[in-house]
């Protein structure tokens, strides 16, 4: 009998500190989080949702399409380029100190001069490790120059112009419910946004996918839309469809409420701030 009491003590033990570091600590964790300073500016991020956007989310929801897109960018690494912001008063100090350095330590070098301008950044190393960055600006700073280590997120995400970082929990500060995805049938959507900027695009893309992207296989979401006849008038937001894809003469496809909030959510989805924990430099 006591042994029995001491084993059922000894696993609610270890259960309850399973939840508790599982569960309890993560909930503890993210729950507090608040907006963050972009790096290198006094900008915040994120910043709330427009009401459309909002109302958009829950009409994502709504149409299950976390089912085939994932809203959450992988990135399996980084990279360093070293740009040549200044040569200083001595260029031929800063060029022969690059060059020793190229020889004694094997750095890639990253061939510009058929394209550089005086005056201009170059770019001397690219996809080089932090270690040799950081090896080749202080070469260049101790001869008299200046030189700047932008950062590169990789990975195959990345690689599909998917995002310019990995998601972190920041992106999602403002979502409920948050809407991660498991499955990519479709392609992941955390930075469709800044990928595909334009309202019109994304609503032609609800209507008839294969109107702007061959061969697609996502389904036509054409009950968010109205086929109606023509008035006096086209109708401002109407659809300017393919001839394959367009309704009978003397008639047009309007968005409903319910499109035009799906569409700015899709808007809305942007990841492209450098963070503290997800950092990225432009090329």
């Amino acid at each position: 009998m006591k042994n029995g009491f001491l084993i059922f003590l000894a696993s609610l033990v270890v259960l309850g500190g399973s939840w508790c570091a599982f569960v309890l600590a993560p909930v503890l964790q993210l729950g507090g989080l608040k907006q963050t300073t972009v790096l290198n500016s006094s900008d915040v991020y994120p910043v709330g949702r427009p009401g459309e956007a909002n109302q958009g989310l829950q009409v994502y929801r709504a149409e299950g399409c976390a089912a085939c897109h994932t809203e959450q960018i992988q990135q399996s690494g980084v990279a360093c380029d070293v740009v040549l912001t200044s040569v200083g008063t001595n260029e031929t100090a800063v060029r022969k100190a690059f060059e020793n350095g190229l020889k004694q330590n094997n750095w890639p070098l990253f061939m510009t001069q058929n394209f550089h301008k005086a005056g201009e950044p170059e770019m001397l190393l690219i996809n080089v490790s932090k270690e040799i960055a950081d090896a080749a600006v202080d070469t260049i700073t101790a001869a008299g120059g200046k030189a700047e280590i932008h950062i590169i997120a990789t990975g195959p995400d990345i690689a599909r112009g998917w995002g310019r970082r990995h998601s972190v929990a920041e992106d999602y500060l403002y979502d409920n419910p948050v809407q991660l995805g498991s499955v990519r049938i479709g392609p992941d959507l955390a930075d469709e946004g800044a990928r595909s900027p334009d309202a019109s695009w994304q609503l032609l893309h609800l209507y008839a996918p294969q109107s702007v992207v061959k061969g697609s296989a996502m389904p036509p979401y054409r009950y968010l839309f109205q086929i109606r006849q023509i008035g006096r008038e086209p109708s401002p937001d109407a659809l300017n469809l393919p001839k394959a894809f367009a309704p009978p003469s003397g008639y047009e496809v309007v968005p409903k409420a319910t499109a035009r909030e799906l569409a700015a959510y899709l808007l809305s989805l942007r990841a492209d701030v450098p963070l503290r924990d997800a950092p990225f430099s432009s090329r």
